[in-house]
C-alpha cells in the first residue's frame, strides 16, 4: 500500500507501516527487538549426558561459549533469522566480568527456581519495532554476582528470594539509567540512541560498547555456502559487514570518536575444555580487553565476526551521555545528519500516537498501564531457532549427544524445525515458546496487531512444529506435555476483537485455523480419554502445584487422577469449535453437519462430568454435598474417592459455556439441544438430567454450560467468598480456607498435605518457581470473566449474586466480571498510597520518581497483596490486562443492591 493510498483511508504513519508489512509491499518486520535476554540454560543448548540444561551451559560459560542455536544481549536487536546481533556492553570499572546479558540464577541456584536479578524495563515498542525504547538499571558498585548466588542457596522454600535490590547497592541512586532507543528510517536503516544518565550523588566511570556480531552458523561442521562464516571489518570510521546471506551487507556508524575492537564469536576451548583454541581470537576477548588489560586479545587487523567500539567517560551526578549509532545497508557518507534527530522524534510521536489510538478514552495511569504492556508484548517477540533432529543427532564436527536422547519424549519430534519470531512467556526466566501462553498473548496482540496475533495463534500448528500424530508441541522442556487446548478459543476470540475494532471479521484466517484445530481436535478425543469413561486427564494442563499429588503420573499404587478440569478444557474446546463453525456457516451453510459433532459431543462431556454415565461408571466429579467440582481418585479395585481440595482446576468447567440466540438456532436447528438429542437419548436414563439443564431457554437465547445454573449458584458462593477465592486481587488459585486449615490426603503409602501459599512456591514441583496454591494467575482470571460474562448475557438480571459473599450487596453476573477487572487492575494502578500494589512494599520502587511509573507484569502476583511474584517479564499473558482496562473504560460496573 502505497503512502497516498494510506492517507486517503486516514491511515497513521504506523497503521501504513503495518499495512505495507502486511501486503509484503515493505519488510518492516525485518528488524525488531528479536535478541533473547538469555540463550544459556536452555534445553535447545543442552548437549550434557544428564540433561540439566542449567548445568551444561551455566551463565558463567555465557560470555566464552559460542551458542548453537540463538543469541542473547543486553535490550538488543536482530533481524527475523538472527543472522547479525546489535546490544550493548557496560562496564563500571568495578565488575569482574563486562555486563554483556542479564543475570540470575539457573532451576539449582534459587531457592524457588530460576530468578532474574537485574531490573530492566521496556518502554515503548510499535508493531512494525519502527521506535523502540528500553531501560537498564547499572548499578556503580560491583554487581553481587556471588553474594546472590550464595543467599539464595542459603535461603529455604519458606523464605522469600534474595534479590539485587536487597543487597543496598542501589543506596543513594548509585547507578546509571541506560536508555536504548531505536528508530527506523526504512525498513534496513536503523538508527540507535544510547543515552545514560548518572543517578548517584558523585561522580562515577563508566564505559560503554556498543556491539556487531554474527550468529555463529559456521562451526558446526556443514559446507553449504551460506552458512560459512563472514567477517565485519573496519571501514575508515565505521566497520561494515560482507554480504551476509539473504540479508546483505551493512555498516554501523557511530558519532563518537573511539576504539573498534574485534574478535570472533567462537568458543574459548582452552579456557572451558583445556583444549588450545584453534585461533587467538574467541568470544571472551572484550571481557578480556576491557575488565583484564589483555591488550592480545583482540585482533589487530581489525576484522573478525563480532567488533565493538569502547567508549569511556567519567559522568558527573545527573550528567547525561547521549551516544548516537546508525545500523543501515546503505554507506551513508553522512550518516548523522540533522534528519537523524528529526527522524528520531517523529518516529517516538508516531509510536506514541498509536499506542494512544489503541487506548483511546482511557484515564492517563490506565493509558500509561495500556502502553507498558503492549510494549512489553511487543519487546518479548524473540528469535527461535531448533532443529530438533539436528539436535538428536549433533553437528558433524561436535561431540555426539547423548544416546539416550533418541529415546526420550523429544525424540519423537524430530520433524519440528523452527526457524521464527515467536512472542515468549518471558524472554529471560522462558525464552522458548510455551503453547498455551502463547495463546493469551496473541488474544493480548489482537488489540494492537491482529495480523501478528493471527499468526502467533497458529504458528505452532504449522507442518513445521506439529507431530505426526496431530499434537502440537507444549514447550521446549517436555514437547510432548498437553497444554490445555485453548488454540480455538484464541483464534475465536482474535476474530471477535478485530470484527468488532474493525468492523468486518477475517473468514479466511477463521477458516484456515479451522482446519488445523479440527487435527488438533481429533488428537485430544483419541489420544487422553484413556479411561474410555470420556473423562479426559491430560496431566499437566497449565496447573503447575495445583494439586495434592503431580497429577501427571499414576500414585504409588497405581490409582489415577481423574481430573474435573481436563474433561472441562475438552468440553471448552468443543464449544469454541462449534461457535467458529456457526461463524463460518453464515457464509458457508455446510458447516451445519459439523456443528452437530460439536454439539453431540459438548452434551457427552457434560453428561459426564455431571451425571454417572451409560457405561456404568458410579462416580461424578460433581460433589453434591459440598456443591464444589473435584478430582477423583479411582483406586484398580474400581472404589473412588474425591480429592476435596477447592482449587482453580474445579472451577475451569465454568469456562465451557456459550449461548446462541433464536435467529442463529432458526438458521441452524441442531443448536436446538431438545431436537437434536430427540432420538439419540431416548431409551437413555440422562434424558431427564439434558432436558432440564443443556440447551434451556432465557428470553430469546439459548444456553450451553457445562454447569448446570443450580451448580453455578453454589460455586459463585465459594469463587466470591473473601475467604474462599475472593482476593482484593482478583481470583485466587486456591482456597484461602488451606492457610489456617490444610488439607491432608492420604492414599496406600502416600501422603501429602496441601496448603495455601499466596506467592513463592513451597514445593519443588515444576522446577518450584511456577505456583498455583494461592496467587493471583492474570490467564486463568481472564478466562473466569468471559465466562462470567457470557453467563450474565444470558441470565441478565435474573440471575443476580452476593459480591462479595455474605456482604448483602447483589449484583449481576455481568457486573460481577467487571468488578474483577477492576481488583485485576489494580494491580497496576496507583492507589490512595499512591502506589501500584505490584511492587509490594518497596520504597524506592513505589516512591521514587525514577522508578515508580516503571511497570513490570509478572508471571502471577501475591493472592493477598498483590505484589509481582514469579517471572518478571512475563508480559505475554499479563499483558491481557491492557483488554480488561478497555473494557472498564466502556462500562462501569453498576453498584448492586442490597436485600
Amino acid at each position: 500500500m502505497n503512502s497516498t493510498i494510506g492517507d486517503q483511508l486516514g491511515f497513521s504513519s504506523e497503521q501504513r507501516r503495518i499495512a505495507e508489512r502486511n501486503e509484503a509491499h515493505q519488510q518492516w518486520d525485518l528488524w525488531g527487538s528479536y535478541l533473547s535476554d538469555r540463550q544459556w540454560g536452555t534445553v535447545r543448548e543442552d548437549y550434557s549426558a544428564d540433561g540439566n540444561a542449567w548445568n551444561s551451559f551455566p551463565h558463567q560459560q555465557a560470555r566464552s561459549r559460542a551458542y548453537r542455536w540463538g543469541e542473547d544481549g543486553l535490550l538488543g536487536i536482530s533481524d527475523e533469522h538472527g543472522r547479525l546481533c546489535f546490544g550493548i556492553a557496560l562496564w563500571n570499572g568495578q565488575d569482574p566480568i563486562l555486563k554483556e546479558r542479564p543475570f540470575g540464577l539457573g532451576n539449582g541456584e534459587g531457592n524457588h527456581g530460576e530468578d532474574l536479578k537485574d531490573y530492566f524495563y521496556h518502554l515503548l515498542n510499535s508493531p512494525t519495532h519502527s521506535f523502540m525504547r528500553g531501560l537498564y538499571k547499572y548499578p556503580q558498585a560491583e554487581f553481587p554476582y556471588q553474594q546472590l548466588i550464595e543467599e539464595n542457596s542459603r535461603r529455604t522454600r519458606e523464605d522469600p528470594e534474595y534479590e539485587l535490590i536487597d543487597t543496598g547497592i542501589f543506596a543513594e541512586n548509585r547507578y546509571f539509567d541506560v536508555f536504548v532507543d531505536y528508530a527506523k528510517a526504512s525498513p534496513t536503516d536503523i538508527l540507535i540512541r544510547i543515552k545514560i544518565i548518572n543517578r548517584g550523588p558523585d561522580s562515577a566511570p563508566l564505559t560503554v560498547l556498543p556491539s556487531l556480531w554474527l550468529r555463529n552458523q559456521w562451526s558446526w561442521g556443514y559446507r553449504e555456502e551460506w552458512r560459512q562464516k563472514k567477517q565485519i571489518k573496519l571501514c575508515g570510521n565505521s566497520i561494515s559487514t560482507d554480504d551476509i546471506h539473504e540479508l546483505g551487507a551493512y555498516q554501523l556508524s557511530c558519532n563518537h570518536p573511539g576504539e573498534w575492537i574485534f574478535t570472533e564469536n567462537e568458543t574459548n576451548t582452552e579456557l572451558l575444555f583445556n583444549q588450545p583454541n584453534a585461533q587467538p581470537y574467541v568470544k571472551d576477548a572484550f571481557h578480556r580487553y576491557v575488565v583484564d588489560s589483555d591488550l592480545s586479545a583482540v585482533n589487530p587487523a581489525n576484522v573478525g565476526s563480532k567488533a565493538s567500539l569502547v567508549l569511556s567517560k567519567q559522568l558527573n551526578s545527573g550528567e547525561e551521555w547521549v551516544i548516537n549509532l546508525r545500523l543501515s545497508n546503505q554507506a551513508l557518507t553522512e550518516p548523522f545528519s540533522s534528519s537523524f534527530n528529526s527522524t528520531f522524534e517523529l518516529r517516538e510521536k508516531e509510536c506514541i500516537e498509536y499506542l494512544n489510538h489503541a487506548a483511546e478514552g482511557l484515564k492517563a495511569d490506565d493509558a500509561h498501564i495500556f502502553k507498558a504492556a503492549a510494549s512489553g508484548l511487543l519487546w518479548c517477540k524473540k528469535f527461535y531457532h531448533w532443529s530438533v533432529a539436528r539436535w538428536l543427532s549433533g553437528d558433524p564436527n561436535q561431540p555426539a549427544p547423548p544416546e539416550s536422547r533418541k529415546h526420550t519424549e523429544n525424540a519423537y519430534w524430530s520433524r519440528l524445525f523452527a526457524d521464527d519470531v515467536i512472542s515468549m512467556p518471558d524472554s529471560w526466566e522462558y525464552p522458548y515458546f510455551c503453547q498455551w501462553d502463547l495463546m493469551f498473548h496473541s488474544v493480548a496482540f489482537a488489540v494492537i496487531d491482529p495480523a501478528i496475533a493471527k499468526k502467533q495463534c497458529m504458528l505452532l500448528r504449522s507442518p513445521n512444529y506439529t507431530a505426526p500424530n496431530a499434537q502440537t508441541p507444549a514447550y521446549e522442556w517436555a514437547l510432548s506435555d498437553p497444554n490445555p487446548p485453548i488454540g480455538a478459543w484464541a483464534a475465536l476470540r482474535i476474530f471477535q476483537i478485530e470484527r468488532r475494532e474493525r468492523e468486518h471479521g477475517d473468514f479466511v484466517f477463521l477458516r484456515s485455523a479451522m482446519r488445523k484445530l479440527l487435527l488438533e481436535y481429533g488428537w485430544w478425543a483419541n489420544r487422553n480419554d484413556r479411561s474410555g469413561d470420556n473423562v479426559f486427564e491430560g496431566g499437566f494442563l497449565g496447573l503447575d502445584n495445583i494439586a495434592v499429588f503431580d497429577r501427571r503420573f499414576p500414585l504409588a499404587d497405581g490409582s489415577r487422577i481423574e481430573q474435573c478440569d481436563g474433561t472441562a478444557w475438552m468440553a471448552m474446546l468443543s464449544l469454541n469449535l462449534l461457535q467458529i463453525a456457526v461463524e463460518l456457516s453464515v457464509q458457508e451453510p455446510e458447516y451445519e453437519d459439523i456443528s452437530k459433532r460439536f454439539v453431540f459431543d459438548f452434551a457427552q462431556l457434560a453428561i459426564t462430568l455431571n451425571t454417572p454415565s451409560i457405561s456404568g461408571r458410579s462416580y461424578v466429579n460433581w460433589d453434591e454435598k459440598d456443591g464444589f467440582y473435584y478430582d477423583v481418585i479411582k483406586r484398580p479395585d474400581g472404589s473412588w474417592t474425591y480429592l476435596k481440595t477447592r482449587s482453580v482446576s474445579g472451577l475451569i468447567p465454568l469456562l465451557a459455556v456459550a449461548s446462541f440466540d433464536i435467529a442463529t438456532v432458526e438458521r441452524l436447528p441442531c443448536l436446538d439441544v431438545l431436537q437434536s438429542f430427540e432420538w439419540h437419548f431416548s431409551e437413555r436414563t440422562c434424558t431427564t438430567w439434558l432436558s432440564e439443564n443443556l440447551g434451556t431457554w432465557h428470553q430469546d437465547r439459548t444456553l450451553f454450560s457445562l454447569v448446570p445454573e443450580a451448580n453455578l449458584r453454589r460455586i459463585c458462593w465459594y469463587l466470591f467468598n473473601e475467604d474462599e477465592f475472593l482476593s482484593p486481587y482478583g481470583i485466587r488459585s486456591l482456597s484461602k480456607v488451606y492457610e489456617k486449615s490444610p488439607y491432608t490426603f492420604r492414599e496406600g503409602d502416600q501422603e501429602q498435605t496441601l496448603a495455601y501459599s499466596p506467592a513463592d512456591s513451597p514445593v519443588a514441583m515444576f522446577g518450584g518457581n511456577s505456583n498455583w496454591r494461592g496467587p493471583v494467575w492474570m490467564p486463568i482470571n481472564y478466562l473466569l470473566i468471559e465466562a462470567l460474562q457470557k453467563f450474565g448475557h444470558y441470565y441478565g438480571d435474573s440471575f443476580m449474586v452476593e459480591f462479595p459473599t455474605g456482604s448483602g450487596n447483589f449484583i449481576t453476573l455481568w457486573d460481577a466480571s467487571l468488578e474483577l477487572e477492576k481488583r485485576l487492575a489494580s494491580i497496576f494502578r496507583r492507589n490512595d498510597k499512591n502506589e501500584r500494589p505490584f511492587n509490594g512494599g518497596n520504597s524506592l520502587f513505589q516512591h521514587d520518581p525514577n522508578w515508580r511509573d516503571l511497570i513490570l507484569f509478572n508471571e502471577y502476583f501475591h493472592g493477598d497483596n498483590g505484589s509481582g511474584v514469579g517471572a518478571s517479564h512475563q508480559t505475554g499473558w499479563t499483558a491481557i490486562v491492557l483488554k480488561m482496562i478497555t473494557q472498564l473504560n466502556r462500562y462501569n460496573p453498576i453498584a448492586g443492591k442490597r436485600f
